[in-house]
């Protein structure tokens, strides 16, 4: 009777976690971050940078799913010429900030190549140069919060996405004269392993 038992629970339990690890992905993506930061000091104009990281997608049912990631983000930001007016630099024209994002996306299947995305991101700045002209992590705070959302398409195991975040977090940590909010369109390409 014992081994029926165990032999039914082992069943159902080799059931249960197939059924679960249908939907389940890890995977890899990368792909262009086209972002911006507001306040007079920088231009209004998106500037070219990149991403990289990894995600995992974890289905809540046929429709909905968790998908968190890790992203390495650089975004690449050119000042206007009010800059060294509005702060006590002089020459300042690009500063790179680089960011270790950890977007938690909701994921709501329209059908099997359609996915809606809306989620917080978190970001934590990484720079480590000693140089403020160089190092985003002494000009801004070293913690974002943004909102974002978007569209994925799924291809076989291939995720073609699009997606707009909008910083809700002021990262001057210069003076606090200005309110510097990142902004960012990121486009890319995904792959389940």
């Amino acid at each position: 009777m014992k081994t029926k038992f165990f032999s039914l629970l082992i069943i159902f339990s080799f059931l249960g976690f197939s059924a679960f690890s249908q939907g389940f992905t890890i995977g890899v993506k990368a792909g262009a971050n086209l972002g911006k930061m507001t306040g007079q000091s920088f231009k209004d104009q998106y500037t070219l940078g990149y991403q990289v990281g990894g995600f995992v997608t974890i289905p809540l049912g046929k429709r909905f799913a968790i998908q968190p990631e890790v992203i390495f983000n650089q975004t690449n930001l050119d000042t206007s010429s009010k800059f060294s007016d509005i702060y006590a630099f002089n020459n300042v024209s690009k500063i790179e900030l680089r960011q270790l994002s950890i977007p938690i996306m909701l994921n709501v299947n329209l059908n099997k190549y359609i996915t809606f995305q809306a989620g917080p991101q978190f970001g934590v700045t990484l720079d480590q140069s000693k140089n403020l002209l160089e190092n985003g992590k002494d000009a801004f705070k070293s913690g974002n919060f943004s909102l974002a959302g978007g569209i994925q398409l799924n291809l076989l195991k291939f995720r073609v996405y699009g997606r707009y975040v909008g910083g809700l977090t002021n990262l001057d940590n210069v003076g606090d004269k200005e309110n510097w909010k990142v902004q960012s369109i990121q486009v890319g390409l995904g792959i389940g392993l």
